[in-house]
């Protein structure tokens, strides 16, 4: 199965805010994300529904080993992204925002030869 961007970024959301917060409700994915809570509720039920999230009796909120790889394939392309567009000049604010755009939609064949460039640039620095 195919999973959507919207989806992608739902589970992203997930990771990052179980990094920064610990334990996830739907509130906090709806806050982070600036969606209304009904909205949040319909993407989390199908997010369940197809293996992707598991919630407990108290709405906490956690990946599977499905949806965790799906969120840190994701989050590792947006810092990666992130991370050079800045090491081009990008202001950080700004190349966060582009990464998020391009992150679902580049190549893995692209994504792999950025990484490498940027890991190259990184060495020669050193």
């Amino acid at each position: 199965m195919e999973i959507r961007e919207s989806a992608e970024d739902y589970l992203e959301t997930i990771l990052i805010l179980k990094e920064r917060i610990g334990q996830v409700r739907s509130i906090d994915i709806a806050t982070e994300m600036n969606y209304s809570k009904p909205s949040i509720s319909v993407a989390m039920k199908k997010l369940r529904q197809n293996g992707y999230i598991e919630m407990d009796g108290d709405g906490f909120i956690t990946l599977t080993d499905k949806g965790f790889g799906v969120a840190s394939n994701i989050y590792d392309r947006h810092r990666v992204l992130t991370d050079f567009f800045v090491s081009l000049g990008v202001d950080q604010t700004v190349a966060a925002e582009d990464a998020c755009k391009i992150e679902h939609d580049l190549s893995e064949e692209t994504f792999e030869k950025i990484r490498e460039h940027a890991r190259d640039a990184a060495q020669q620095r050193v």
